[in-house]
């Protein structure tokens, strides 16, 4: 043991040993059930309490396991000395590592922000590690890169982002194996001519830094393909760069470039180039015109003014611009202030002084569904929902926020405005609409703090502030409705609102069956303060359509009344005087509700009120189910308003076919509703939004709701097909489901649960009986992927090969194959599709083994050969292994609390929903 806790003193020794007697112990004792630390070739640490004295009791007794183990996790989070005396055995108990991950951000700050780890140094003796391929040293707080680095000769690849480094040795070009290095989120200002002499470097990534510069030598990187040097400093680049054959990916936005290198555009194998939000007024023709140059953000044609400087006052560079790529959650903000775009699209402009400090922001942008949106009665939402944190921060300036929305369909007498919550109430922030193009438009607004927005449409709403002399509130959208407020009504001054909705004769008279009934708009009167004013308030509203205050019969006249949250109306014209003139109503309130004038033969109205109030807020729509033509087992499921559902249909049919649409169902804004296969078909991969085979959707009138899931059974194919059915039921999915639920579907009503079913139908499997698809398949087992992006397995493999059909070569060039190896592909398996699929995929999963971000790649190369169905299902299968992991280390108590992220609610959890 005097080896294990060299280094340490007699009092810290004699703690290490017993701790690690206590943790011998613990191990000795754990559940059957608990998960290893030692599995396989890997030994997991990184998210157990007192990893360091756990690896020092493997390494004291010296398991036969522990010499197998590849694969090392170990957070930093402990104590610095005793972290390197606990790296130092390292090499002498684990002599064929190959994988050791050193990372920080396990653990949050108050303000949800991830915190370094510990580690600033390594110990000499990691030098000794022959076969170390690849080193993750991500979220920690080095300053300068460890000596024993630069002695592993087989290092493949190097991780240092979110760190505190300000340079590169030189020394760092003798690395001869090095093929993927990441510098992200350091200090880094200059980088090493003796960069250029890691001839195996394909990767590299130094985005999130300080560099104003490039050197020449970057040019000798002849195996590079992807180059990341976004949210720099950069001015110029070195002609060198056009020497880069082998790039693929060059991705410069968010840098201060006023011209790039002409020799860019006859680079053979480059398919992007990203040059968004940099200085550029002009460029060379060919980059202009090229396909695969982004170009969004640059004053292209524009002169820069010409801002003079008193002579010994330095020049200030303009407030910097970040651009997000989808990887990314969070963004610096500092006191000079910056203009960042989100991979969403959404848009921020933190002016300068906006912070006296330095702040890191994160987001995400939440599906909507029904916990996370605030919807009034006749609101309809427009956008997703999007939440910055930390929650609560206030700037010293304005912070303005552009957020895309879905053009509504019709906006008379409406009106878009972006809502936010703030503690526990929702307030709408004032808006004004950018047109970018017809159908691509902003709400822009001034955030006054952080937490969740979204984009609503709601009536229009007059508001004002009423004084003690009194005042008059007009309705902008219909100038006859007034309410009129004397002197006295209140003592302090009061806000006050009004919303007024119109409903279509036609509709009340279908309802009524009544040629001449007529209703009035409906008025929403709202108000802050006590509920009741001290005197009468008179409001005023037009008299229904076609009526007169001459010729009606004021038998037939009716006043309603509604107090929300209730649902009711009553009829209040007996309580009431109705003042008459020849066009318009007036009587006197002392408090604030709703109020609706009707004109109708009908005697008692209340209940037909509330019918007709129901019909202004629902929405006709039909169902959709149907079938990918080369891949009957994709199924696109879809709730469409009934005026777009011709259009969508001839859209979708040159891919797709199925069933006629469901009749015509009615659905409120916002209602939850599910989609369950029944008759032997079932889905196919666990997803966070299917329970036992049910779908749930949130119906949103503006949004796509639609949803594509993939299906399978349990049922004999090869002798005939499966006929099954999908069928939708209102409501949440249920905690238990029937098979079939047949009863329900007997109900009809207004309030029936059932609403369609369409059928489903599997043709018979080809080829001969027996030959399944993956029958008499012999592969290696692998887990494709590393811990940070998550890991497939040869069965998630095996399905994704299962969907790409006839698009495989385009899948397999997007991953980096040559043309000649799908040549030899298609040769060795001439008569077998399914055989040339899992040789092409399999066979480069197996080169990728042990490479970081292998799994990103596949879902890139999926996205660019527009199977972005197959790539998202790769994406759920990623989140729900993430949420499965989560779950067991929190069932096991190896973390306090659930770490879901900062500034989650304290409501349940969002249950996904359509996107």
């Amino acid at each position: 043991m005097a080896a294990v806790v060299e280094g340490l003193e007699p009092k810290e020794a004699a703690a290490a040993v017993e701790d690690a007697t206590r943790f011998a112990v613990e191990a000795a004792d754990a559940e059957p059930g608990d998960p290893p630390l030692l599995a396989g070739n890997r030994l997991n640490l990184d998210l157990y309490p007192g990893g360091c004295h756990r690896l020092l009791h493997f390494c004291a007794q010296q398991p036969l396991q522990l010499l197998q183990v590849e694969f090392l996790q170990l957070s930093t989070h402990e104590d610095p000395q005793l972290l390197e005396t606990t790296l130092a055995q390292v090499p002498w108990s684990l002599l064929h590592l190959r994988s050791l991950v050193l990372k920080g951000g396990h653990s949050r700050g108050a303000l949800g922000t991830c915190l370094r780890g510990n580690l600033t140094i390594l110990p000499a003796s990691l030098s000794g590690l022959a076969h170390l391929v690849h080193l993750d040293l991500s979220f920690n707080s080095l300053e300068t890169l460890p000596a024993c680095i630069l002695q592993l000769q087989s290092l493949e690849a190097l991780l240092l982002s979110h760190n505190h480094l300000s340079e590169l040795p030189e020394a760092l070009g003798a690395l001869p194996s090095l093929t993927f290095l990441a510098v992200t989120h350091n200090r880094l200002q200059r980088l090493p001519a003796a960069l250029g002499a890691l001839s195996t470097l394909q990767r590299l990534d130094l985005s999130e830094n300080l560099v104003d510069s490039l050197p020449p030598e970057i040019g000798d990187l002849s195996s590079l393909s992807e180059l990341i040097l976004a949210s720099n400093r950069l001015q110029s680049l070195p002609a060198s760069l056009a020497e880069l054959r082998s790039l693929r990916l060059l991705v410069l936005h968010s840098n201060f470039l006023t011209s790039v290198p002409a020799g860019l555009a006859h680079l053979p194998l480059l398919t992007r180039l990203d040059l968004r939000d940099n200085q550029l007024q002009e460029l060379h023709p060919e980059l202009l015109d090229a396909p695969f140059v982004r170009l969004q953000g640059n004053p292209l044609g524009e002169a820069l003014p010409d801002t003079p400087h008193p002579s010994g006052i330095p020049q200030v560079l303009e407030m910097p611009r970040l651009f997000l790529t989808s990887d990314l959650d969070s963004f610096p903000v500092t006191p000079q202030g910056c203009s960042v775009t989100l991979a969403s699209g959404v848009r921020l402009q933190f002016p300068a002084g906006a912070t006296t400090t330095p702040v890191t922001i994160h987001y995400r942008l939440w599906l909507p569904e029904p916990s996370l949106v605030s919807l009034g009665p006749h609101d309809s939402l427009l956008s997703g929902v999007l939440e910055l944190w930390p929650h609560g921060v206030t700037f010293q300036q304005d912070v303005s926020m552009w957020l895309l929305f879905v053009p509504p369909r019709a906006r008379r007498c409406c009106e878009v405005v972006v809502r936010t919550r703030n503690d526990n109430s929702w307030s709408d922030l004032e808006t004004h609409v950018e047109e970018e193009t017809p159908k691509r438009l902003w709400a822009h607004c001034q955030v006054p703090h952080f937490s969740w927005f979204l984009v609503v449409l709601r009536p229009v709403s007059n508001a004002c502030l009423v004084p003690p002399e009194g005042t008059l509130l007009c309705s902008s959208g219909y100038p006859e409705v007034k309410v009129i407020f004397p002197p006295g009504a209140t003592q302090e001054p009061r806000h006050v609102s009004m919303q007024v909705v119109r409903m279509a004769s036609r509709e009340l008279r279908a309802l009524l069956e009544e040629p001449d009934a007529a209703v009035s708009p409906l008025l929403c009167l709202s108000q802050s303060g006590p509920p009741n004013f001290l005197r009468s308030v008179t409001v005023q509203l037009p008299l229904p359509p076609g009526v007169t205050g001459f010729s009606l019969d004021r038998s037939r006249l009716h006043l309603l009344y509604r107090a929300p949250p209730a649902a009711t109306w009553d009829d209040i014209t007996a309580q009431v005087v109705l003042e008459l003139t020849h066009l318009y109503a007036r009587f006197q309130v002392t408090h604030f509700s709703w109020y609706w004038l009707w004109y109708t033969t009908k005697t008692c109205v209340e209940g037909l009120a509330r019918k007709a109030w129901e019909r202004l807020r629902l929405h006709q729509v039909n169902l959709i189910a149907l079938q990918r033509r080369r891949d009957p087992e994709q199924v696109l499921l879809q709730c469409l308003p009934r005026n777009k559902v011709d259009a969508t249909l001839r859209r979708l049919l040159e891919r797709y076919r199925g069933p006629e649409p469901s009749d015509t169902v009615e659905m409120f804004e916002g209602e939850k509703f599910f989609a369950a296969f029944e008759r032997g078909i079932d889905v196919d991969a666990d997803r966070p939004d299917c329970v036992e085979g049910r779908i749930c959707f949130v119906f949103y009138s503006h949004l796509k709701n639609m949803k594509e899931v993939y299906i399978t059974t349990t049922l004999d194919r090869e002798a005939q097909a499966v006929r099954g059915q999908v069928s939708f039921y209102r409501g949440s999915v249920p905690v238990e489901v029937p098979q079939e639920a047949e009863a329900a579907r007997q109900r009809k009503g207004a309030d029936a649960l059932w609403m369609a079913t369409l059928p489903i139908k599997l043709p018979k499997l080809r080829g001969p009986k027996g030959q399944r698809q993956g029958a008499n398949l012999s592969l290696v087992p692998l887990n494709l992927g590393d811990a940070e992006t998550g890991f497939l397995t040869q069965s998630n493999l095996l399905s994704v090969a299962g969907r790409l059909g006839p698009d495989w070569p385009a899948v397999a060039l997007h991953l980096g194959m040559s043309y000649r190896e799908l040549q030899c592909i298609r040769h060795e398996f001439r008569d077998d599709l399914d055989g040339q699929i899992r040789h092409m995929l399999f066979s480069w999963a197996e080169r990728q083994a042990g490479q970081p971000g292998a799994v990103k790649l596949l879902v890139q190369a999926l996205e660019q050969s527009d199977r972005k169905d197959v790539a998202e299902e790769v994406q759920a299968i990623l989140e729900l292994g993430r949420h499965k992991f989560q779950d067991s280390i929190r069932r096991t108590g190896l973390v306090p609390e659930d770490p879901t992220g900062p500034g989650c609610s304290a409501s349940q959890p969002p249950e996904p929903a359509q996107a």
